[in-house]
């Protein structure tokens, strides 16, 4: 049913992986459009509680898949810029809690899905980062009103803005990650934190989750992020963002 992912719902706990490993589960727009249809799916199977949300191999993401992005004359263009939120939105309005489960890097439109699931799980060794300003495009998919509600509005600008590393202790102590654990106890505690919220009843745990979305959403109004896809689309053809990618792709040797 899925190219990209691998979906299971045998059972209270679900689990959705990222599955391409050999690119780092780079969110492809088929990757993203795969996504949102799998939030709609697990929404279907009456049984799943909570889905635990991971990347196969060694990455939990390395963001968005660069390559195979439409052209600018693209008549599909719009929608392909837009594909990351539809996809956040999705995952964030899915019926059951949703639990990240992240090792590795989890870079930029990686970063925007691990903020759309309700709880987070990182490794001990886990790296965060997010580029798109040195990429030369704003961070996009709803990105920046979900980074604001879960680490506060001046540091979403410095990790954006200076394009940073950052590791899992400081991700902690900012409100983003739940938990930090060694790499080897990660499958572990994502499995603990979902059977602990797949015990709890079904009602208040809904009631929950969608009475903290509502709340924030009046504060922080995610779905002004429409328009991100206009911004991006904007970045593509700025002369100097140009000039930005090409010496991003340079100091890495592409």
């Amino acid at each position: 049913m899925f190219e990209t992912l691998e979906v299971n719902a045998e059972g209270p706990v679900g689990e959705l992986w990222l599955n391409r490993p050999d690119r780092l589960n780079a969110l492809s727009t088929r990757v993203l459009q795969e996504l949102a249809a799998a939030a709609r799916w697990f929404d279907e199977q009456p049984e799943v509680r909570v889905v635990i949300v991971g990347g196969r191999g060694r990455a939990f993401s390395a963001g968005a898949d660069l390559d195979g992005f439409p052209a600018i004359d693209d008549a599909g263009l719009r929608s392909a810029a837009d594909a990351g939120r539809i996809m956040a939105d999705a995952m964030e309005a899915m019926r059951v809690p949703t639990v990240a489960r992240i090792q590795g890097w989890c870079v930029g439109g990686g970063l925007v899905l691990a903020a759309a699931c309700d709880l987070r799980v990182a490794a001990d060794t886990a790296r965060f980062s997010i580029p798109e300003i040195d990429l030369g495009i704003p961070l996009a998919w709803g990105g920046i009103p979900r980074l604001v509600r879960e680490i506060g509005p001046a540091l979403t600008k410095e990790l954006v803005i200076t394009c940073r590393e950052f590791g899992p202790e400081e991700a902690r102590a900012a409100g983003f990650l739940n938990r930090v654990v060694p790499e080897t106890a990660l499958d572990e505690a994502a499995r603990d934190l979902a059977a602990q919220v797949a015990a709890r009843p079904r009602g208040p745990v809904a009631a929950t989750k969608r009475h903290t979305n509502a709340v924030t959403a009046q504060m922080l109004g995610t779905v002004r992020a429409w328009s991100d896809a206009d911004s991006l689309i904007a970045s593509l053809i700025d002369p100097e963002c140009a000039q930005a990618r090409e010496n991003y792709f340079r100091s890495r040797g592409h």
